[in-house]
């Protein structure tokens, strides 16, 4: 059961303002999913970007999350970087905002968050790593790339089954502006909604 303030928002999110050409964007991800719960396989997802630090830990949580919430079980969420750097605090304050039960468990240049989106299941652990890293699966896994720039640059990824360009517009353009926490809010409800129309498909 996710938590009641994460559950509200998911309730509020509405896939109908998805256009349908983004919902054929969205199609090769139903179809990978599907094929896993119907031969009741696990279900890996590698949530994929530049730097690890915005899009892919978005995308991560909002998926686990939401697999949640449509009591889809099997289903494990990861995200990676062709580069580590750190999570954006303005994603985990993002996030916080949302009703995630947010922690950092080690300080440093790559802090480690614990993010909970419900009492009862293990908490997400939020970092920056490459996606091969050793903490994501090696083989038997989707390869969903959320920025253009990784999807571009990282022509093969190793061990990945099947490989997902969903591309979202990155919220560091308004670092450092007025804007920011809406920007980055805006992202966050559409990668949330686009996510819950994934799911709903299952």
């Amino acid at each position: 059961m996710t938590l009641p303030k994460i559950e509200a928002l998911i309730n509020s999110l509405d896939v109908s303002s998805i256009s349908k050409e983004r919902k054929q964007v969205l199609e090769q991800l139903v179809n990978y999913i599907q094929s896993k719960v119907n031969t009741k396989s696990e279900i890996r997802l590698n949530f994929i970007c530049t730097h690890n630090s915005r899009r892919s830990h978005l995308s991560q949580v909002w998926a686990q999350t939401i697999a949640e919430y449509f009591k889809l079980n099997n289903v494990i969420c990861y995200s990676g970087g062709t580069e580590a750097t750190a999570l954006y605090p303005m994603v985990a304050e993002t996030l916080q905002r949302s009703g995630f039960k947010i922690e950092v468990i080690a300080e440093g240049t790559n802090p480690i968050y614990s993010i909970k989106y419900s009492d009862n299941q293990h908490p997400i652990i939020g970092f920056s790593k490459t996606y091969d890293s050793n903490f994501n699966p090696s083989s038997e896994f989707a390869a969903i790339m959320t920025c253009s720039h990784a999807d571009g640059n990282c022509p093969v990824i190793v061990g990945a089954e099947k490989r997902i360009p969903i591309t979202y517009e990155d919220p560091k353009v308004s670092d450092g502006t007025q804007e920011q926490e809406s920007v980055y809010e805006e992202r966050s409800l559409q990668i949330a909604t686009e996510l819950k129309y994934v799911f709903s498909k299952i």
